[in-house]
């Protein structure tokens, strides 16, 4: 079966940069939908940023801008690069991919932005 592993995640003050990372493994094909979601506390778990399966990304507009989703797909990696992080950005993220037709998350990793 396939695993998502989440690292990165930390303690940082605002403005500064994260990033986190996605290993997959599994056997899997190339460019299959993946992302990054997060949830805050009290929160519903919302989409950061996503590959489609187009190869064209989306991010929600909290984060354009800011964040930057890449692979590498050699490494079967995922990537979500957080720069100038605010207090707002705390919250536990996920990988997730999609292979259809099951859906597939990571444990999340915890994001702390100090004000």
């Amino acid at each position: 079966q396939v695993q998502l592993v989440e690292s990165g995640g930390g303690l940082v003050q605002a403005g500064g940069s994260l990033r986190l990372s996605c290993g997959v493994s599994g056997t899997i094909r190339s460019n299959i939908p993946m992302g990054w979601y997060r949830q805050g506390p009290g929160k519903q778990r919302e989409l950061v940023a996503r590959f489609l399966s187009s190869g064209s990304t989306e991010y929600a507009d909290s984060v354009k801008g800011r964040f930057t989703i890449s692979r590498d797909n050699a490494k079967a990696t995922v990537y979500l690069q957080m720069n100038s992080l605010k207090p707002e950005d705390t919250a536990i993220y996920y990988c997730h991919a999609l292979i259809y037709p099951r859906t597939y998350w990571g444990q999340g990793t915890q994001v702390t932005v100090s004000a």
